[in-house]
């Protein structure tokens, strides 16, 4: 009893409050990358794992360019094009090749583990905000907010209007239902390595926002970044589906992703001030995933169960 009353009162809520900003910032970041992922999971239907590659090339792309003397909106672009490039190789492999999207996915990222390691030439990379012109840093996490929305906006608003465009169409189209799609005339497998290509560039594009941040590139840093993606695409959209149930719509499921990645590293940050061994955050991070994605299911499931119906019709026939 004494050494849990000791350990409740070790929680200083000045800490996480403290701490929060910080987590929001991260959070913006990651749910941009989790546009990408919200492109190819939920408007594809690909599952799509060479996003932990391509968030990696996107910081390592960077890093390389600014310690090189190049300006940052240049190392920014040219980290767009690699995270394009890696999409495209996804797409090749399973379009032309006939790969599996999961193994297609697997062998990209695979072979952007050792590509990002040579243009990096060693596996970490320091980018201080004290030696180049950042976009985002965390030396200043309040401006860090305000870019990170005003980033995720410009990218939310391009992405409502190119996929309201007939290619935008064709690809979610070709995500709803192939063979229909493939009928009509549509090339689906086109559509499919430009869906992957336009992923891939977001989540380079968020990666190399993030080595901005922390200060470094570093060849691991997209590890798990699938998972954190389908966090904030689930977290979003459970949430989207409960508080705005039919009126939720493209750009809201959109603006639900990135609120995913904000309320995903909120979440994260409560299991850090309640001094939870961080060796463990993956294991925490795949019970929250498997929770949000459990929950629509398990709603469903209650929906419709046995009890419910009979009660229901019970409640018609007084």
């Amino acid at each position: 009893m004494d050494a849990i009353l000791s350990y409740f009162s070790s929680l200083n809520p000045t800490n996480f409050f403290s701490a929060l900003p910080g987590n929001i910032a991260q959070g913006i970041i990651w749910g941009l990358m989790g546009l990408g992922v919200f492109l190819t999971y939920k408007l594809l239907n690909f599952a799509d794992l060479s996003v932990d590659g391509s968030f990696a090339t996107g910081g390592a792309v960077t890093a390389i360019m600014l310690l090189n003397g190049q300006p940052i909106w240049l190392a920014l672009i040219v980290a767009i094009i690699a995270g394009l490039l890696a999409g495209l190789v996804t797409g090749l492999l399973h379009t032309l090749l006939g790969i599996p999207d999961i193994l297609a996915g697997i062998l990209t990222q695979i072979a952007l583990y050792s590509i990002n390691l040579n243009i990096m030439g060693k596996s970490n990379l320091p980018i201080s905000y004290r030696n180049y012109s950042l976009v985002i840093s965390a030396s200043n996490i309040n401006m860090a907010i305000i870019i990170g929305l005003v980033i995720a906006a410009i990218i939310i608003a391009a992405m409502y209007w190119y996929f309201g465009t007939e290619q935008g169409s064709t690809i979610r189209s070709t995500g709803s239902n192939p063979a229909m799609s493939k009928a009509q005339g549509i090339n689906i497998n086109v559509a499919k390595v430009i869906a992957l290509s336009l992923s891939n560039g977001i989540v380079a594009f968020s990666g190399a926002l993030f080595a901005q941040y922390q200060g470094f590139a570093d060849i691991n840093m997209g590890r798990g970044a699938i998972v954190i993606g389908l966090a904030a695409v689930i977290i979003g959209e459970v949430l989207a589906d409960a508080f705005l149930k039919r009126h939720s719509n493209f750009i809201v499921r959109m603006v639900s992703v990135i609120v995913g990645g904000i309320l995903y590293y909120i979440a994260m940050g409560i299991v850090l001030w309640l001094k939870m061994p961080t060796d463990d955050t993956k294991l925490f991070t795949a019970v929250i995933v498997a929770i949000f994605l459990a929950a629509p299911y398990l709603r469903n499931k209650a929906k419709t169960s046995f009890k419910k119906v009979a009660k229901q019709n019970a409640k018609n026939a007084q």
